[in-house]
């Protein structure tokens, strides 16, 4: 959670907003601007944010995950950008937005390679502290065929004991015996404490 004296400057910051409902716009861009933020991209169909994302510079997209009916959605436009290549686009962070926080609708944003998921109505401290986790922590990228996106691992335990890991990064599972003996505590505080030197 964000500390009350968290700063968070979007001055600078280009935002793509993809959200199709008018007043759900101005709210997202109201409290945008409440964060500082000055430039936005306002698109209303996934269609109009793969065109903008292949010439515009984005630092920052919040994009609506259910959008017109029978037609692609925000996921769809989350799991295009990720494998579209583009240089840097397909690396910004991405913030779903969605009315409907099924566990359907959280696998799919995960799955799409959202870096998050907040559930509408927004309460302004949530997308800030969601906004500044983003900032603050750089995720790697994996790319492992079905899933393209940041590593949607939180905690890097390595893999399963008596599993090989997956990527280069990953710990042993195995440790394996020890191949000195411990160390008595005597032994350690010697070897800690410095010791004076006669000149």
């Amino acid at each position: 959670m964000a500390s009350s004296t968290a700063k968070l400057d979007l001055k600078k910051a280009s935002i793509l907003l993809l959200e199709p409902n008018v007043p759900n716009m101005a709210v997202i861009t109201q409290v945008l601007l409440g964060f500082g933020a000055k430039t936005f991209h306002r698109c209303d169909t996934g269609e109009q944010a793969k065109v903008l994302v292949q010439g515009t510079a984005i630092d920052l997209m919040i994009i609506e995950g259910q959008t017109a009916e029978g037609e692609p959605d925000g996921f769809d436009f989350v799991h295009w950008l990720r494998r579209s290549e583009l240089e840097p686009a397909a690396y910004t962070p991405v913030i779903i937005t969605c009315a409907h926080t099924s566990l359907a609708n959280v696998t799919r944003a995960r799955d799409c390679g959202a870096h998050f998921i907040v559930a509408k109505p927004l309460a302004p401290t949530v997308l800030f502290e969601r906004i500044l986790w983003v900032a603050r922590v750089n995720r790697p990228f994996v790319n492992a065929g079905a899933y393209v996106g940041p590593d949607r691992r939180f905690k890097n335990l390595g893999p399963p004991t008596g599993t090989d890991g997956r990527r280069a990064t990953d710990l042993k599972g195995d440790v394996g015996l020890a191949q000195e003996p411990n160390m008595s505590q005597t032994e350690i505080d010697d070897l800690m404490q410095p010791a004076k030197v006669a000149l």
